[in-house]
């Protein structure tokens, strides 16, 4: 009866939250149904999804349309993330995001290019005043694209409060259909200390999952001892959409009392990075798998919501305890997990792991400087969530900095020096970051500051020193030189760099600067020529490329046009 009375309240009080919010104020950013590949708060990585992605038939130029009236505040055009993105703040006090967009209505393209062009810069942000562009409810913003960090076409759409916090769209009344319960793929169960088990181990175990009727599932026969606590891997689906999504809330119940919540409704960016403090940051990065803990430990994301001893369980030896999971999506969908618990204190433990010491001990309370031969490294206070033995070598300009099987929740430094290269060496050196079996070298953002390189990075693992003797490469896509090019609409050109990757670019058409946009995905240089900056029947086009270590590459050829 408690427990039928419980999931009464947790129903009454999600629907209560949901209604707190506008429904009728907002429409929908698409004319097309709303079907997702994303879903708000899903776990990425090192952050939370802030939107809901929004499919767009797996092609790009719908129509975007804002969800209400109000003014540009905000335009962002970058290389990297939302792409081209858009910000209307509305009366009421939200702001709606619309990223990864193709390009702007008429009016908002025209007013960015003539920026662009004054700052001679592809990447740009904008801050236009309430009367430069305001904007009336249902009315043509843009058209979907695949710009920016985007895996494919579609839009991303955000809503946020006044304090820039993005918020579950949903909530505003964007509906989309579900009716699918979210799927439980993994348990596992975490002893705390050294004095809690596990079905006899002092490490963390999987748990065999069983469903049963009405897609639920049990875990039978498990034993435990101590402090413990449990997380969960989980996902959902939509009824039009066979991607794996995020869900909406997860609680806990002992014995019928609520335990711990984790709600998906809204976070702020500043907290976005501790991600990886709920999630095991270790499965992630070894297998892949992002279960989430259900319970609190030095995390102070506003998601968490610890009723009971911060989700954590107190088994005493010969006890029963029944702990249950429920997890839900938006519309309410709901799965359940029933674990039985028989508290056992055994006498016979069995130990898988066993806890590697180092000579070097990491305190998040205290600053940490480590240094062999040319290689330094400096841990900054709180730079990790927990104390930690850490694996620290250096052999032939190599750092062994650990495994990258702990979240840092700041970053720390990483410097090389470089005085016994020759000048000409130097200035071909960066740090890399090596991954994968093969140790393939990654540029890690690199600064130089006389013989020393520097990099901050919040990624553990193994860094070297790098050289980068190559030019990147210029080649033109659609067209050859000397090509009359009177009816294209636009100029084509490929760049790419094999080592330390493309730092920028510049673009002139007899000497002046033309806008041509980067998309680094497909590595295409694009100008428009609707522009009408290039007017001259004969133009000369020099291409200009740079990457991370000051390689530059030059490409110019003639074309003609009418």
């Amino acid at each position: 009866m408690r427990l039928i009375l419980f999931v009464l309240f947790i129903s009454s009080s999600l629907l209560g939250a949901q209604n707190n919010y506008p429904q009728d104020y907002f429409s929908s950013p698409l004319e097309v149904p709303l079907i997702l590949s994303g879903t708000f708060a899903e776990l990425r990585s090192n952050h939370f999804h802030s939107g809901l992605d929004i499919k767009t038939q797996q092609r790009v130029g719908l129509k975007v349309k804002a969800i209400a009236n109000g003014y540009v505040s905000r335009i962002k055009i970058s290389h990297f993330g939302y792409g081209k993105a858009l910000y209307i703040t509305h009366p009421n006090g939200y702001t709606s995001v619309y990223g990864h967009l193709q390009k702007f209505s008429p009016e908002i393209e025209a007013y960015i290019k003539k920026h662009q062009y004054e700052k001679e810069s592809y990447q740009i942000e904008l801050f236009p005043s309430s009367a430069t562009l305001p904007i009336t409810k249902d009315s043509l913003i843009a058209y979907s694209g695949n710009s920016g960090g985007s895996g494919g076409p579609h839009l991303h759409f955000e809503i946020r409060d006044k304090a820039e916090r993005p918020m579950n769209p949903m909530l505003f009344g964007i509906n989309v259909e579900d009716n699918i319960a979210p799927i439980i793929k993994s348990i596992y169960a975490y002893p705390i200390d050294a004095n809690s088990f596990v079905n006899k181990s002092n490490t963390k175990q999987k748990l065999n999952l069983i469903p049963i009727e009405n897609g639920n599932y049990v875990i039978k026969n498990m034993e435990a001892y101590g402090h413990i606590g449990f997380g969960v891997e989980t996902n959902d689906r939509q009824d039009l959409a066979a991607n794996s999504n995020g869900v909406y809330n997860i609680q806990t119940l002992v014995n019928g009392n609520k335990n711990f919540e984790i709600d998906f409704k809204r976070f702020s960016f500043d907290e976005t990075k501790h991600i990886n403090q709920l999630i095991d940051y270790e499965i992630y990065t070894t297998k892949k798998q992002r279960i989430q803990k259900l319970f609190k430990k030095n995390n102070p994301l506003s998601l968490l919501k610890p009723v009971l001893n911060n989700g954590f369980l107190n088994i005493e030896d010969s006890t029963y305890s029944v702990y249950k999971i429920r997890v839900a999506d938006y519309k309410n969908n709901e799965s359940w997990v029933t674990i039985n618990i028989k508290g056992t204190k055994n006498s016979i433990i069995e130990t898988i792991e066993h806890k590697e010491t180092t000579p070097y001990f990491i305190k998040t309370d205290q600053t940490v400087n480590l240094k062999k031969e040319n290689i330094a490294v400096n841990f900054y206070k709180d730079t990790f969530y927990d104390d930690f033995y850490l694996d620290f070598e250096v052999k032939n300009d190599t750092l062994t900095l650990h495994k990258n099987t702990i979240a840092a929740k700041k970053s720390f430094n990483i410097a090389f020096d470089i005085s016994k290269y020759n000048d000409e060496d130097k200035q071909k050196l960066y740090i890399a970051r090596l991954i994968g079996y093969n140790k393939y070298p990654i540029y890690s953002n690199t600064k130089r500051k006389g013989n020393l390189l520097t990099t901050n990075t919040k990624i553990l693992g193994t860094y070297t020193l790098a050289t980068d003797n190559i030019k990147p490469t210029i080649l033109p896509i659609n067209f050859k030189n000397g090509q009359w090019l009177s009816k294209y609409r636009y100029l084509k050109i490929k760049i790419d760099d094999k080592d330390s990757g493309i730092s920028n670019y510049r673009a002139t058409v007899n000497g002046k600067w033309i806008l041509m946009e980067y998309d680094y995905k497909t590595k295409t240089l694009t100008h428009d020529f609707n522009d009408g900056l290039i007017t001259d029947t004969k133009n000369n086009l020099k291409v200009i490329v740079t990457d991370n270590v000051g390689n530059n590459s030059t490409f110019e050829t003639l074309f003609y046009r009418k």
